[in-house]
């Protein structure tokens, strides 16, 4: 049966992608999760629409991000997060965190793609970070402290 993914489907693809899969797991486990939906001609057309929709959407925010980036130059993030006495987060801090502190603290909306992480933050202190687009890379301090 072909199908189109509605959401990321862990071993099978991401939003959007069409594939063929066999009749019963497309019927007994895809579709009443409502995590795909049949081809038809109607929902090719309308999968690619909103994919140019998409990808637009997406170069609107990468332009304008482009144009705001110098801003992040130099700056310092602060978010605070539960610690232990050593100075060990609870829970670690993903991009998505810091994307949501950059829109608070200077209004800029930056994709997570965008941003480079090495890898979690796990710790308190302060974290150089970076956000590349395109070939401009600009860098800024992350500070992380301990919620009291």
């Amino acid at each position: 049966m072909k199908i189109i993914l509605t959401q990321d489907v862990k071993g099978l693809g991401k939003r959007f992608d069409v594939k063929n899969v066999s009749d019963g797991y497309a019927i007994n486990m895809l579709i009443p999760r409502k995590m795909v939906r049949e081809a038809t001609a109607g929902a090719l057309k309308q999968v690619e629409t909103q994919k140019a929709r998409q990808e637009a959407d997406r170069k609107i925010q990468e332009n304008i991000l482009l144009k705001n980036i110098s801003d992040l130059e130099g700056k310092v993030i602060h978010i605070s997060a539960k610690a232990s006495d050593k100075g060990h987060l609870f829970a670690s801090i993903h991009k998505e965190d810091i994307v949501h502190r950059l829109k608070e603290e200077l209004r800029l909306d930056v994709h997570p793609d965008f941003l480079e992480l090495p890898e979690h933050i796990k710790t308190v202190g302060e974290h150089a970070l970076t956000v590349s687009l395109q070939d401009k890379k600009v860098k800024f301090t992350l500070s992380v402290e301990a919620e009291k």
